[in-house]
């Protein structure tokens, strides 16, 4: 083989095996970044202390803090405020709470009303959007006893992820109708003061 033969084949393998390479370093970092793969975390301490739910002492040399617990507990723990949170902005249908939504309406209602100068024509255009309200996605289908089932699957982190972005959400409208409802309050208020003065002045 001649020396020209000889380095185009040698540029020929080493295009391949740069290829292969940037492949295979795209392979492992994607697996590297999977953030749905479960990965082992070291939690063993040193001269544990509790401190309620959480444990004071020494891990590799360094005093640390450490809140400890299992994801279906905080999974728990986090819809629970969402839930509640919706309930607070939106209120609850099943023990016919009106929430910061409900009550901010009837004090809508009450300032137009003809009691205190209005024309009792409630103009209301925001409508309730429940952020929780999401249609799970059912696969159909039996099962490995071969019964026919439901089931209905999301990634743990997706899932954890949804419901702080509803968390965040639903603090922001809860500022907002607190604000609506205080600026409300007041109107009604004003009024009521004027109508009664108004009264006594006759």
């Amino acid at each position: 083989m001649s020396l020209f033969n000889k380095e185009k084949t040698m540029k020929k393998y080493s295009t391949i095996l740069s290829v292969l390479v940037a492949a295979l370093s795209v392979i492992f970092m994607g697996c590297a970044t999977n953030k749905h793969k479960a990965k082992e975390i070291e939690t063993e301490m040193d001269k544990g202390q509790k401190l309620g739910e959480e444990t004071v002492g020494v891990k590799d040399g360094n005093m640390v803090i450490q809140k400890k617990l299992e994801m279906n507990e905080a999974l728990r723990r986090l819809q629970n405020e969402v839930y509640e949170l919706e309930d607070r902005v939106y209120g609850n249908r099943k023990y016919g709470s009106k929430g910061l939504y409900g009550a901010l309406k009837d004090c809508k209602a009450e300032a137009v009303s003809r009691a205190l100068g209005g024309d009792g024509k409630l103009r209301w255009t925001e409508p309730v959007d429940r952020v929780t309200e999401k249609e799970d996605e059912w696969n159909i289908g039996y099962d490995e006893k071969d019964k026919l089932v439901a089931v209905s699957e999301e990634f743990l982190v997706d899932r954890i992820e949804r419901f702080k972005k509803y968390r965040q959400t639903l603090m922001k409208r809860q500022d907002e109708y607190e604000d609506k409802l205080e600026v409300c309050d007041a109107e009604v208020k004003a009024k009521k003061e004027k109508t009664a003065s108004d009264s006594s002045d006759e």
